[in-house]
């Protein structure tokens, strides 16, 4: 991700790698507090990777080279790296959300996918409940 013209603001859109749709995304004060650390300290500008590639062949961070840091990162903490992975953390957090909010359809948007029953099969729970749900929310 680019680190563009504004790195304080909170909500944040990337296109979906899939589908090039445009998914919006939050950053937390402290995590945005920790972005402009790092954006200070490695000395990046606007035009700038905020997580550039140590391969010269590619300006950002690749997928595999992001997995291998987060292995490391559930390592340090204790935790299996087999039981946590770049999806899980994902698949957790849409998780979350819906268990707090049973808000369907506000998860299908903050995971991009185009279909309630994508959503669906992604979050595990039933097509009945879903769809019941879905038609209780006012969006």
């Amino acid at each position: 991700m680019a680190i563009g013209s504004q790195p304080e603001q909170s909500s944040y859109s990337k296109r979906h790698q899939k589908t090039s749709k445009p998914v919006q995304f939050e950053i937390t004060p402290p995590t945005r507090d920790a972005v402009a650390e790092w954006i200070k300290q490695a000395h990046l500008s606007t035009e700038d990777y905020l997580f550039p590639s140590r391969v010269h062949d590619s300006p950002h961070l690749g997928t595999r080279q992001y997995a291998r840091i987060l292995v490391s990162w559930i390592e340090e903490i204790g935790l299996d790296p087999i039981a946590y992975g770049t999806h899980t953390i994902l698949r957790t957090k849409a998780s979350l959300i819906y268990r707090r909010t049973k808000n369907i359809r506000a998860v299908q948007l903050l995971l991009g996918h185009a279909k309630l029953e994508s959503t669906v099969r992604y979050l595990g729970i039933e097509v009945e409940d879903a769809l019941e749900l879905s038609e209780q929310t006012e969006v």
